[in-house]
């Protein structure tokens, strides 16, 4: 076999996904939404350099093609190897199948799916192995899918590139991402809108077509194998191209320095831009949304919502501990008071008895970061990814900088790993003290699962770190977020009655209420715990999807403020966000300082109440009994918002309401909500939120 016989799939294969961006390239170029004339260096920029960009793009993903070919051989299925391979394959599926795992920790399908590759790869090399006679046909069925599955993906991310520029005018951006996290609205709104039958018939036959047409071409590599010598010679080959390719892609997509964005977009190669955009998760405010000129969109911010100094009454500042407790996806709907008959959370019913109870208040979003940075930055939901997970998100102005520049030392506690969700360099890089589960000695864990510890286990590692703080003669303030209310919903046996290994949503929300008394019972008897006020506050709700585009009682979070003989107990049922929390709180401690924080002191006669809700992508503002939503492509909805009575609540506790379209729009709302958007973005971008 010569060079070019022996990497024939790869080449082939690049050959058609080369022809493919070029014939999607000059598609896209011609496309009504591209509303622009080209010089001829641009298109010279556009058709060359953006080939070059997609040949080394294709080598980056055709690692996996690589790997399939090394691992093609006879050899393997020899005595003794063979069998040794094989049995090494029976005994994971074996494993897998009937023992606890890794995968089974986590829940969901994914012990399913990891069943499932390995019971398919034991059955296939098991044919291959014991029916040597039928071994070629076999291994050329394999090919064929695998050269099937890699037209598949060639031919419909072309596809999907033509819809996503027909619907945006870009490449691939953090919209795409956001797509994969709303798979079933995605999918939802695909079967609506597009002829999904002809279009998917159409995909597999020209796949189809494509993979006999490459096979045929190919298949001879399967007739004369490569020995490992040969294959050692190929794969430093593929490596010398890959580390140039890794090397190449951004430094070609550097060159997309156009002022004529269409040029830039064409140029891209749409895969690299999707890699972008998940890495820096950010979505440009002012290219997609509707915006006003900057000193309109301050001065109507200033009237609503103002931002400068807070100066608190002539009481001087009350320097109390604050311990601040995000719990875990707990909806409104899992408390009593919301209308729950379940009792999984007896505890929390009973604090909120004792606490300032804040009854009307929504999440900003539905994911914990962005319930991290309500709570923290106490800052509008900017599109695209929180700003926990962004490069610049260091040293901010955060609740973590007041209560510092108080003289409290300043903590995040949390169970699992704070690498996850970038939660460590989040808050490491705003200088917060960080305990999480790699701080915990052996000794210190009885139960942990995928997530980390369980809740118990960190409430005692909470009131250990309290203590040290403490006998430091310094206030604290400590963050703690927790995690046994998340799947798999496994937690400690005998604690609650609901098993611990039921994995049910409803044993995980009365495992965390069931660890918070245990805590609350602990925090009562130190020294420390009369001059403390406790903050408890859910991260985001159990759920996100509605019918609706942002529905609202999948936004509604219990929240209160605790502070025996410090805060008396009562009910706050105005509107309210979660970024309020907060600025709330150092009202109460009647702190002055010089804020940038949105979030408002609810209890202030001047405040005028509203909600910020948002998706990745849709952005609320619920006022006045309107819900205004910005999406991309400048669009804005408006919905009146009437509440469908539940009688048996009360008023204040009222969560579902329907969502009526407003065919005569309230402008004032529309600009007030594009004001609170647009100057949380450029506060951000500009790095006028920094501390």
């Amino acid at each position: 076999m010569n060079f070019i016989k022996k990497s024939s799939p790869f080449y082939t294969l690049a050959l058609f996904y080369l022809v493919v961006s070029l014939i999607s390239r000059f598609v896209l170029l011609v496309h009504p939404i591209t509303q622009s004339h080209f010089s001829l260096g641009e298109l010279l920029k556009i058709f060359c350099i953006g080939s070059i960009s997609d040949s080394l793009v294709f080598v980056v993903v055709s690692l996996f093609l690589w790997l399939y070919l090394l691992f093609l051989s006879n050899g393997k299925f020899d005595k003794p190897y063979g069998y040794i391979i094989f049995t090494a394959f029976l005994s994971l599926f074996i494993y897998v199948y009937f023992f606890n795992t890794i995968l089974n920790e986590y829940g969901g399908a994914l012990p399913e799916i990891g069943i499932t590759f390995i019971g398919i790869k034991t059955v296939l090399f098991g044919l291959l192995l014991f029916l040597p006679a039928y071994r070629s046909k076999i291994r050329l069925a394999l090919y064929s899918f695998t050269i099937f599955l890699f037209v598949l993906l060639i031919v419909q991310n072309a596809i999907s590139e033509f819809f996503f520029w027909n619907e945006f005018g870009v490449r691939y951006n953090f919209i795409a991402v956001d797509y994969l996290v709303y798979t079933n609205e995605v999918i939802g709104n695909i079967m609506q809108s597009y002829p999904v039958i002809p279009i998917f018939s159409a995909l597999f036959i020209i796949t189809a077509a494509c993979t006999y047409f490459i096979v045929q071409r190919t298949k001879n590599y399967l007739n004369e194998l490569p020995t490992w010598s040969e294959k050692s010679k190929l794969l430093l080959s593929y490596i010398s191209i890959f580390i140039l390719s890794i090397f190449g892609i951004p430094k070609l997509a550097a060159t997309e320095n156009s002022q004529n964005i269409f040029t830039n977009e064409l140029q891209a190669n749409g895969l690299y831009k999707f890699y972008m955009a998940f890495t820096n998760s950010e979505l440009d405010y002012f290219t997609f949304y509707k915006t006003v000129p900057v000193s309109k969109a301050e001065s109507i911010l200033m009237e609503v919502n103002p931002i400068g100094t807070v100066q608190a009454t002539t009481a001087p500042e009350n320097r109390k501990n604050v311990v601040l407790i995000t719990i875990e996806s707990l909806s409104a709907d899992f408390m009593k008071a919301y209308g729950n008959e379940k009792n999984i959370t007896p505890f929390l019913d009973s604090l909120a008895t004792k606490s300032l109870l804040f009854t009307n208040l929504y999440a900003v979003g539905n994911r914990t970061v962005r319930g991290l940075e309500a709570v923290t930055l106490c800052l509008p939901p900017t599109p695209g990814e929180s700003v926990v997970k962004r490069k610049d998100n260091k040293n901010k102005f955060t609740t973590g900088s007041v209560f510092a520049s108080k003289g409290y030392t300043v903590k995040y506690l949390y169970g699992g790993d704070a690498f996850f969700d970038n939660m460590e360099d989040f808050f490491g890089g705003n200088n917060y003290g960080i305990v999480d589960k790699k701080t915990f000695q052996p000794h210190e864990i009885t139960f942990a699962n995928v997530w980390g510890v369980c809740d118990e286990d960190m409430a005692n590692k909470a009131i250990r770190v309290m203590n040290e703080e403490a006998k430091l003669k310094k206030p604290f303030f400590n963050h703690w977020m927790t995690v046994s209310n998340h799947r798999p919903f496994t937690y400690p046996s005998n604690k609650i009655d609901i098993p611990g290994d039921a994995k049910s949503r409803d044993g995980g929300v009365k495992y965390t209420d069931f660890a918070l008394r245990q805590f609350f019972k602990q925090a009562q008897k130190q020294s420390w715990f009369s001059n403390t006020v406790f903050v408890i506050v859910s991260d985001h709700c159990a759920s996100s999807s509605g019918k609706t585009e942002l529905p609202l009682d999948k936004y509604r979070i219990p929240a209160m403020i605790y502070s025996p003989d410090f805060i008396a107990p009562q009910q706050f049922s105005t509107l309210m966000s979660q970024i309020d929390v907060m600025p709330t709180l150092f009202e109460l401690l009647h702190f002055s300082f010089d804020s940038k924080f949105y979030g408002q002191n609810v209890l202030s006669p001047s405040y005028k109440p509203r909600a910020l809700i948002a998706t990745y992508q849709n952005l609320g503002l619920i006022s006045d009994n309107i819900l205004t939503i910005l999406s991309p492509k400048q669009a804005v909805k408006q919905f009146a918002l009437k509440p469908r009575w539940n009688n048996k609540l009360g008023k204040e506790f009222q969560l579902d309401f329907e969502q009526e379209l407003l065919t005569t729009q309230r402008t004032d709302l529309i600009e007030q909500t594009i004001a609170y958007y647009q100057s949380a973005s450029a506060r951000l971008k500009a790095k006028l939120y920094d501390k």
